[in-house]
């Protein structure tokens, strides 16, 4: 099969190379350098062709181009906002590629004094992505929904991990903690219904296992929808992704250095240091790393972590440049504390979070039950430019994650239970405590991607493609292992809870085997093959085509003391849309077809010969599609962005018990419907003032499902209302120009956390979380101010599972720039 892919790709290769190079013939195109009168890179400044429309704008190392010119003579211009515009005449024939450099009469520092202040109006919008589709496109181009969190929007809000960031994207919600174990992956959000976790950066691999420290972040883009296409089904979910975008080198010398502190002892050591290691600048190294120290509202609990991120590049030709970095993340933290309920609501005599007898600020342990974490990501990348309409991109990364230490936790007792008395049923008065250990629990992913973009015309309509081969590799080996320590009573005055500690784990530990091992073991090979081609039948109207192929081949799988033979399985992933612009470049109507799948493995059908022994089976592949419409907005010159669309995810061949031997066999044929709406605004609707907002509506239910959860919401599809907003503004040109302040926070309305037949319903309640920033911003330093949760409100995060979050917090920065 893989080498008829390969044969197709190399005859669709052809033909497409024979087009682009007539395509060439009838144009020419124009690229070249802008620097400051220092001899510094001139980035992000705008250059077009004066009197007509279009246009680009150069990149953080100053160069810029302008493709298919048709031959004639034009005046280059280039400029911003700000500063004097140049100009010059140019001549361009067809199939030239002429070279114009301009050098602007202001210094680096000028120049990026302007860029801060008054170049991007609209500072919280990014309107083009090459991540999002797999090839440079603009938001409004592209049939699919994503909201990107921009530097510029981290930068405002201090913003030190990605939890942090996930607050500015509408329609996701925080679920549980990251546990910092190896092969759990960070934190858990939930999207249109779906549980998510941050897997990928910069497209492909990039798994962490602890909180991921924004250290290292350019922007953060999360992807709406099934993504299989694209990004294959090991590191999606049916409601999207999280793909981190990284900080890259440039040809000058520069940086940061920044110090922060603020309440529950938090402390940061940050730097962000640039430079060239040539004198042609052709070797670009930088190194962002930084310290975190963090405690917590509860006695007990902690994180130290240290990040570390390397990144080099060379580009020995213009045609060549070969990009490789590391992210190094390593810590030792104390879990959050997560309840489980492992008993109905009735039992426990409450339906929501906030009627438990629980002291919120109690962590209800004792001191050293922590554990140390390491993530380790490497990363290499091959640029190569084929001719003027092809190139290529060869990529590859390794995950590493590793863990070992202690993991507490809980989960409420009724009474009746501890005391053996049926008159104190329908209470929760008492709390279990055990521990869920990992010993060297280590989880390794390898992917091996190879991209082929083309941008070029058939018959006068634009093609811009891609063509993919993908390998990727699996190996868990991970070691879980736990004992139950005691039950306590709630809020007893002065009980000592501190008894639950390292000391007496390990002792408990020492003293014989403990209570369960639960070791997960296996290796999965996926091998790809993926294209996807946007058409433009008009100008105005678009068509997005895209297939993947997977082979996916388990080795075997060791979970539990339940040991499973291996098995491949093959699945297609299709994906269609269509772009509609009335008003060109300023209003898209959309539609998209979407699809993702997970292979469920190995499952007891009913046997009819013996029921009572079942009958082992493959499963077939899980499948979600996706229908979707909405309109899309880029008005005002760029000061208005907006996103409103309406989804549909139907979800089909889930697993569910099999009612003729419902203790041993399961069948097919479940389903969970998944449909809402999300709206996003970003505008820039007077000088100085940026504003972020967005709204989603989601509803779930399981339609053809066990008896004791048809036709429920899932205990994992998260708050069906979600809000956010911030609003932003800094003062004009005055005598502080520089100074601005920012509010803003989140809503999410009750979450049901349980919701059977069997356990009843219980939610975490509605909360509204409000926080503000200030700040003074000049070219050599930057002073910051924050307040998170400013209400000091109590709120609790979870699915099947409640978590209490962060009180109030202040927290001050100061940040040297060179």
């Amino acid at each position: 099969m893989k080498k008829i892919i390969l044969q197709l790709y190399l005859i669709l290769f052809c033909v497409l190379s024979e087009n682009s190079a007539l395509a060439q013939l009838k144009t020419g195109n124009v690229h070249g350098r802008i620097l400051t009168s220092d001899g510094n890179p001139a980035g992000f400044v705008t250059v077009g062709l004066k009197d007509l429309p279009g246009g680009s704008m150069s990149d953080e190392n100053g160069n810029y181009r302008l493709n298919r010119i048709k031959a004639g003579s034009y005046t280059l211009r280039v400029s911003a906002v700000g500063l004097e515009p140049q100009e010059k005449p140019i001549d361009i024939s067809a199939g030239q590629s002429l070279t114009v450099d301009f050098t602007l009469q202001e210094s680096a520092a000028r120049l990026r004094e302007v860029i801060v202040q008054t170049s991007k109006p609209n500072r919280f919008a990014k309107t083009e992505s090459p991540f999002v589709a797999k090839m440079p496109l603009k938001s409004i181009e592209n049939p699919q929904v994503y909201s990107v969190v921009t530097k510029e929007l981290l930068n405002e809000q201090l913003v030190f991990t990605v939890d942090d960031a996930v607050r500015n994207a509408p329609g996701i919600q925080k679920m549980w903690e990251a546990t910092g174990r190896g092969g759990d992956g960070g934190s858990y959000y939930n999207a249109r219904g779906f549980i998510l976790q941050s897997q990928l950066r910069n497209g492909i691999a990039g798994n962490v296992t602890s909180t991921i420290d924004a250290a290292n972040l350019e922007r953060l883009e999360v992807i709406k929808g099934p993504s299989a296409t694209l990004f294959g089904s090991s590191l999606t979910s049916y409601g999207g992704l999280l793909n981190r975008v990284t900080k890259r080198p440039y040809d000058y010398f520069g940086g940061e250095v920044a110090l922060s502190g603020g309440s529950y002892d938090f402390n940061r050591v940050s730097a962000d240091i640039n430079t060239p290691l040539d004198k042609s600048k052709k070797v670009l190294f930088r190194l962002n790393s930084a310290y975190n120290y963090e405690g917590s509202f509860q006695e007990n609990t902690y994180n130290r972590s240290i990040a570390v991120a390397p990144s080099l590049i060379y580009q020995p030709t213009d045609r060549l440049s070969v990009h490789v970095d590391a992210e190094v993340f390593s810590g030792r933290n104390t879990g959050k504390q997560i309840i489980f309920f492992y008993y109905p609501a009735a039992a426990l005599g409450a339906t929501r979070a906030d009627q438990l007898n629980i002291d919120y600020k109690n962590s209800y342990r004792g001191s050293g039950l922590s554990q140390k974490s390491r993530s380790t990501n490497l990363f290499g990348q091959v640029n190569y430019k084929i001719s003027e309409h092809f190139t290529s991109s060869t990529n590859f990364t390794s995950s590493h994650s590793f863990s070992d230490g202690f993991g507490s936790y809980f989960y409420l007792m009724p009474d009746n239970l501890v005391t053996q008395n049926e008159a104190d049923a329908g209470k929760a008065n008492y709390l279990a405590r055990a521990d869920q250990s990992t010993g060297n629990s280590k989880s390794q992913i390898l992917e091996i991607q190879q991209n082929f973009n083309g941008d070029f015309k058939i018959g006068g309509m634009r093609n811009r493609v891609v063509l993919g081969l993908d390998f990727f590799h699996t190996n868990s080996d991970q070691n879980f292992f736990g004992s139950n320590y005691d039950i306590v009573p709630l809020n007893v005055p002065d009980y000592d809870y501190s008894t639950f500690n390292k000391t007496n784990m390990a002792a408990k530990y020492a003293t014989g085997a403990p209570d369960f091992t639960y070791p997960i073991i296996n290796k999965t090979n996926t091998y790809s093959a993926f294209a996807s081609n946007v058409l433009n039948l008009t100008d105005n109207f678009s068509v997005l085509a895209a297939l993947r192929v997977d082979r996916f081949v388990n080795k075997g799988d060791h979970t539990g003391g339940t040991i499973t033979e291996g098995y491949e399985q093959t699945a297609l992933s299709p994906k269609f849309g269509l772009v509609f612009q009335p008003v060109k470049d300023k209003v898209a109507l959309f539609a998209n077809y979407q699809n993702s799948f997970n292979n469920q493995g190995t499952f007891n059908a009913y046997n009819p010969t013996d029921p009572t022994k079942g009958l082992a089976s493959i499963a077939e592949l899980e499948q979600a599609n996706q229908m979707e419409g909405g309109v899309k907005l880029d008005l005002l010159a760029g000061k208005l962005s907006s996103t409103i669309s309406y989804y549909d995810i139907r979800v089909k061949n889930i697993l569910r018990s099999d009612q003729r031997a419902p203790a041993i066999a399961q069948i097919q044929d479940g389903t969970q419907l998944s449909k809402g709406v999300e709206v996003e605004v970003i505008a820039n609707p007077f000088r100085g003032f940026n504003a972020v907002a967005g709204f989603s509506y989601n509803d779930s239910k399981l339609d053809k499902a066990d008896a004791d959860v048809n036709g429920r919401r899932p205990s994992t599809a998260s708050s069906p209302y979600l809000a956010n907003f911030w609003l932003s503004y800094r003062l004009p040109e005055t005598a502080i120009k520089g100074l601005g302040v920012g509010f803003g926070g989140n809503y999410a309305s009750d979450n049901k956390i349980m919701n059977s037949v069997s356990m009843g319903e219980f939610s975490l309640p509605a909360y509204t979380i409000l926080g503000a920033t200030a700040f003074y911003e000049q070219t050599k330093y930057r002073l910051g101010l924050k307040v998170d949760n400013l209400t000091n409100e109590r709120y609790w995060i979870g699915y099947t599972t409640m978590n209490p979050q962060k009180l109030r917090t202040i927290v001050g920065s100061v940040s040297y720039k060179f």
